[in-house]
Formats: structure tokens, sequence, C-alpha cells
């Protein structure tokens, strides 16, 4: 009988061997916490191995690749007050989960933590936990960290109720750059985020990767669509206009694609939230040499492949 109160889920697709070796880190732990591993319609035999090696996760296995929304899966069947993400290449280091758990119960409205990454064996800081951590944001009385408008999956531990009250993440989407709506969800609904760098997750990126030019096709086609669905006309615009004077018409027709899912989903954000993104905005274009900051939709140079759940659909 474990006595953690947080549920690990790990979505994964044809990774079994970066899943083994996170499977075993997160069983590492004290007290070793509930996994739950969803599969994206994996060929290589995970779906197999991993109920013989890890009889205690649990499994469920999907009809095909569902991107980011597998997580969604993970989280509905969890049975813990709170919910880590963590990638088939990625873990969490001792005494994370239950410092959060804590962080969690003194703040009733605390809906995310985002922890500090450390990229590979060398222990780099990921370039994202070092941009949240100067989020001009600020903090506020009460919470346990800076605020912020963003985070990465695999470094984040997620409230479960506030999680499923905001629909997790968007199909719309599919991968990557899920967290961005999310993100402007749970503050929209009033749920706080917060980065906390004193947490910890370890990310070793896999050697199997979409290609980078691809990658960063979907992640400025689901900049884009984050806007569409959420921010005013004049953003809209201005988004839309930046993609064509660059010359992006790949990134543009892919995002017309998903128009009728977009129509579908849209709403406005409060106008609280559009004040916090619009300060996120003047400091990203105030400051062209950094990171492009969370919240907004300039280019963010992360590490190649930060945290993918699954292979990317076509």
């Amino acid at each position: 009988m474990t006595s953690a109160r947080t549920t690990v889920v790990i979505a994964t697709r044809d990774r079994w061997d970066e899943l083994r070796h996170t499977l075993h880190r997160l069983a590492e732990l004290d007290p070793a916490p509930p996994v739950v591993v969803v599969d994206n319609g994996s060929s290589d035999g995970t779906r197999q191995r991993l109920p013989a090696e890890f009889p205690q996760v649990r499994l469920i296995p999907l009809s095909g690749n569902r991107g980011a929304t597998a997580r969604n899966h993970g989280v509905a069947v969890a049975r813990t007050p709170y919910v880590a993400f963590s990638d088939d290449d990625s873990w969490w280091a001792p005494g994370a989960l239950q410092q959060a758990e804590r962080l969690f119960d003194a703040c009733p409205r605390l809906g995310v933590v985002s922890a500090r990454t450390l990229v590979g064996p060398e222990q780099r800081l990921d370039p994202l936990s070092a941009e949240l951590a100067a989020s001009p944001l600020g903090r506020e009385p009460g919470l346990p960290g800076v605020s912020v408008l963003g985070f990465l999956a695999c470094a984040a531990i997620v409230r479960r109720e506030a999680f499923l009250a905001c629909g997790g993440f968007s199909p719309v989407l599919f991968f990557p750059g899920e967290e961005q709506l999310l993100s402007w969800d749970l503050a929209a609904a009033g749920w706080a985020l917060c980065h906390v760098p004193e947490l910890v997750a370890h990310h070793h990126p896999s050697r199997i990767r979409p290609p980078s030019a691809a990658r960063r096709r979907l992640q400025a086609r689901n900049a884009l669509l984050t806007v569409w669905l959420r921010r005013p006309w004049p953003e809209i615009a201005a988004a839309t206009g930046a993609q064509l004077r660059a010359g992006e018409l790949r990134v543009l027709l892919a995002a017309l694609a998903r128009l009728p899912g977009v129509l579908r989903a849209r709403r406005r954000l409060p106008a609280e939230v559009e004040q916090r993104l619009a300060l996120l905005q003047r400091q990203a274009w105030s400051a062209p040499g950094r990171v492009g900051q969370q919240g907004t939709t300039t280019p963010q140079t992360v590490e190649e492949d930060p945290c993918p759940p699954a292979k990317p659909a076509p």
C-alpha cells in the first residue's frame, strides 16, 4: 500500500527502452507513486512487456495515436487528488512529489505547480525553466512561487479537480505546445499557476524524435491555433499576419485544416488574463535576446523535443 497522494501519468508511443528506464526511476521513489501509462498505439511490444515487468503500473492501451490528449485518459482514472506528468524520457527527483502535495494542501486555489527541469546527465537547466523563474507576473500573497502562464508538461503537477474541470489537453492541438492553452484555461477559471524551482524533474531527451523542421512547424501551427481559440480578433490578425509575412504557408494551411475544431471550441479569455498576457508580450518584444515568453506566441528556443508524449501525426 502506497501513501502517495500523487499519481504519475505517462503518455508513450514506441519508446519501450526509455519508458522502462523512467518506470524504474519512479519505482525508486519513497513512497513509490501510483503510475498510469497511456499507450498511444505502440507497435514495439510496449503493451506486452509493461504488464510483465511492471505489474503494479496501470496500462491504458489506446487504439491509435491521440497525442497529448492521451494524458487526459490517465488523469481520468487516477484516484489521487494530484497528478504529476512524466514522459517516457523524464522522471521526478526524490521528494518533489511530497513537497508539491504540501504546497497544494496549503493553497486550495493552486491548480498547477511547475518544477525546474534539468536536462541530460549533465543536468543542464532547461531554458523554459529559467524563463518561468523570471516571470514578470510576480508572486501573489499566499502562493508558493512566482505566477506563470505556461509550463512544461513533463515538469508539472496538477490538481486533478482543476485539470478535469478545464477539460484537460485540447484535441484541436494534438501535440506539441499543448500546455499553453491549458494554462490560459486554468487561469481563466480562477486557478493559480506557480513555478517552484525547488521542485525538480529530470529529462533525458529520447533519441527517437520527429525531425526538427517538422517539429518547428507543428509548434508554430499550435501557437497560431491557440491564439485563434482564445485571443481577441486583433491578436488573431497579428499572429496570422506574422505567419504570412514569414512565408509560412505550410503552417497556415495546417492550421486552417483544424479550423472547424477551433470554431467549436473557441471562447474568449477574461480581461484579467488578457492583461497578464499583454504584460508577457511587452516583455517578450522588449527583450529580443530572451527565450520566447510563456504566454505569448513568439518562437521558443526551448530544448529540442521537450518531453514529447508521442510522435506527431502527419
